[in-house]
């Protein structure tokens, strides 16, 4: 019993011990479940929607804008007149704006950009050993570079502000709209099936959204429709948390002057310097897809150096055709587009549904696809009434059967005229060819290819110079993955079309249309290479403008190496004549001493050389008609070839067209036939 009672303590304290190095249970907590509202989302993940940096969000926010506005002009079939305005914004003036006082710096150390006494002392060394070098380069003769400035102090650079303001002659919008189409993100009038520049409702949103982040200043809209007698102006911010927009001002005012479209100012921090190319770049490249619009881009600073002031100027009243809604295609859809539709449809039986929210399924079809379905369907059986089961059903046989393509009927590419023109007023090529494919499909969508190639130029590089647009949007970033470039790298063999793509000024265009471009990424900035119908369409558009260029490109080396062949000739004009000439004064000489006897024509000839009535001159002479006379007899031909005549060519002007005139135009992809009434 001793023993027992012994042990028992030990037994015990181990027992605790073991029972204090056991793991503790984590404590379980009731996770919360929470919302974002989509505005909240997207200021969370800028960058979906182009917006990563300063520099890139004024850019982002300049493109939509201006495409918004040419937009809003085609859908009333008006020709687009487009003003921007980027205005750059002190620190002063921007405090001024939100009603903050400026206020200077009390602890210098306390700031980022706090410059040592030791660091400012090399830095002033270092300007101080450039500022040499350039006077000894200038005493030298030898051309002064632009001085690089000094590297910028470490720390975060101060923010910079500028006013963006757009203004169109287009459409309008209604006044009671104004609210929602700029406040409440995923809210728009582009969606649907169809051709489109935006798709997502996000672009002006997202500019709001930066200008709430960045400086909390809202945005302003000015807009008048046709018919009205009044302006509508609202100025709002947008309630992040809600997705609703927040009216600071919404008012009727008086229309001063007859004038319809929008106004659109915001103020964003921006970096103007960094994507200053990036923006003239795309303004041109619109310029070249949109000839039929007039842009007018300034750029105001303090600085008057810095400003800029440019108009592209509309070069055709020729607008290709407003791009159409559609019926989405049978093999493009899914179970839940399927669901949606039948939900929204207004028609009561299958037969019907089929028929009318569908392309390429006539009556006869239908019925036939309904057979195929199974006896559990009838043309007659109501569309609300079909079961998930059902649903599923149809939707596999779309997947498996045979339907037409779509057409491309409700597209609107550019057209080979507006291209061939917007390329040789931007660029001012030596030479261009241009080429519009018929339409093709991808996943039941259609699309048209476009392209054009030209040679020489204006402010184009040598090699290799690739032009990308998508829905009549010029495409900036990410050009190294797009099917456009690699086709132009990689796909042809320029050498087989007479052209140097290393030391030749090339620029290459091409423009897809499509009810669905398949864009990749979030940026919406390149087309896959991984759809090999778009790829090949890419790569027969750029070789029919290659074959064109060739026979030109051929005749154009055949004159030059025509005037090679002058220049080589004039160039011993004078040696051959000289020895000509010696040799006939020999002849001469062994004619009058009578060793030598020639005929009766020979010696004409001799006596003519004696007499001097031919000379060294004489003989040159005629050896440089001879040698125009072959250059001209050649370059006729050629002439003759390319179909050109001598005749004298004079300027043909065309007056342009009044208000009043009345027309219609007959469209084809290579010219507008105009018939006024």
């Amino acid at each position: 019993m001793e023993m027992e009672s012994s042990e028992s303590p030990i037994q015990t304290t181990k027992g605790a011990a073991a029972k204090s190095k056991a793991p503790r249970k984590p404590k379980q907590t009731t996770s919360v479940l929470k919302q974002k509202s989509p505005a909240e989302f997207f200021s969370e993940n800028k960058s979906i929607a182009g917006f990563d940096n300063p520099g890139k969000c004024l850019y982002t926010t300049v493109r939509e804008f201006v495409e918004n506005a040419l937009d809003s002009a085609e859908s009333i079939s008006e020709l687009p007149v487009v003003e921007i305005t980027i205005e750059e914004i002190g620190k002063s003036k921007y405090n001024s704006m939100i009603g903050l006082a400026d206020r200077e710096r009390v602890d210098e150390e306390l700031y980022d950009d706090f410059e040592t006494a030791k660091a400012r002392e090399k830095r002033l060394a270092k300007e101080a050993r450039i500022q040499e070098n350039q006077a000894k380069l200038a005493a030298l003769g030898k051309k002064l570079k632009e001085p690089t400035s000094a590297k910028a102090i470490k720390g975060r650079a101060q923010a910079s502000f500028y006013r963006v303001t757009c203004k169109d002659n287009g459409r309008g919008m209604p006044h009671d709209d104004i609210p929602n189409m700029f406040g409440r993100v995923l809210s728009g009038t582009k969606y649907g099936l169809k051709q489109t520049r935006g798709k997502f409702g996000l672009g002006a949103k997202m500019a709001l959204i930066w200008s709430k982040m960045s400086t909390g200043l809202p945005i302003e809209i000015s807009s008048s429709m046709k018919g009205q007698n009044y302006l509508s102006f609202c100025r709002l911010d947008i309630d992040i948390n809600r997705n609703i927009p927040h009216i600071h001002l919404h008012e009727k005012r008086d229309l001063k002057e007859h004038w319809h479209g929008a106004e659109i100012q915001i103020v964003i921090a921006g970096n103007w310097t960094t994507y200053r190319s990036k923006i003239l770049h795309y303004m041109r490249q619109l310029a070249v897809i949109t000839p039929y619009a007039q842009f007018l881009f300034n750029f105001v600073s303090d600085a008057s150096d810095k400003n800029v002031s440019i108009r592209f100027s509309r070069r055709t009243d020729i607008m290709p055709a407003v791009p159409l809604e559609t019926k989405f295609h049978p093999s493009a859809v899914d179970l839940l587009l399927i669901k949606r539709l039948i939900t929204e449809t207004s028609k009561q039986n299958l037969l019907q549904f089929l028929q009318h929210e569908f392309v390429n399924i006539g009556r006869a079809f239908a019925e036939r696809l309904i057979g195929e379905m199974g006896p559990d369907f009838s043309p007659k059986m109501p569309v609300k009434s079909l079961t998930s089961q059902q649903i599923v059903r149809i939707h596999q046989l779309f997947r498996q059967a045979k339907f037409d393509d779509p057409s491309g009927d409700c597209l609107s590419p550019a057209g080979e005229y507006n291209l061939r023109l917007g390329i040789i007023k931007e660029l001012h090529p030596e030479m261009v060819a241009t080429y519009s494919g018929s339409a093709q499909v991808f996943e039941g969508h259609p699309f048209i290819v476009e392209a054009g190639v030209s040679v020489g130029g204006k402010d184009v590089k040598q090699g290799l110079n690739v032009f990308r647009f998508a829905n009549r949007i010029p495409l900036l970033f990410e050009q190294g993955a797009d099917v456009v470039t690699r086709t132009a790298m990689k796909r042809i063999n320029w050498n087989s079309y007479k052209i140097n793509h290393t030391q030749d000024k090339i620029g290459v265009f091409v423009s897809i249309v499509s009810t669905k471009i398949p864009f990749k990424g979030t940026g919406k900035e390149y087309i896959g290479d991984d759809i090999s119908e778009i790829a090949s369409a890419v790569k027969t558009s750029i070789q029919q403008c290659c074959i064109q260029l060739k026979s030109k490109i051929a005749k154009k080396i055949q004159a030059r190496e025509q005037q090679e062949r002058k220049r080589n000739l004039s160039r011993y004009i004078p040696d051959a004549s000289g020895a000509i000439y010696d040799v006939l004064k020999e002849m001469t000489t062994l004619h009058a001493s009578k060793k030598k006897r020639y005929n009766d024509e020979d010696a004409e000839l001799l006596n003519k050389v004696s007499s001097k009535l031919i000379t060294k001159g004489t003989l040159m002479e005629k050896l440089a008609e001879h040698v125009e006379q072959v250059d001209y007899e050649m370059a006729l031909e050629y002439a003759t070839h390319r179909g050109v005549t001598d005749e004298p060519r004079e300027n043909l002007f065309i007056q342009s067209l009044r208000d009043e005139n009345k027309f219609t135009d007959f469209q084809s992809p290579v010219f507008v036939f105009r018939l006024f009434q």
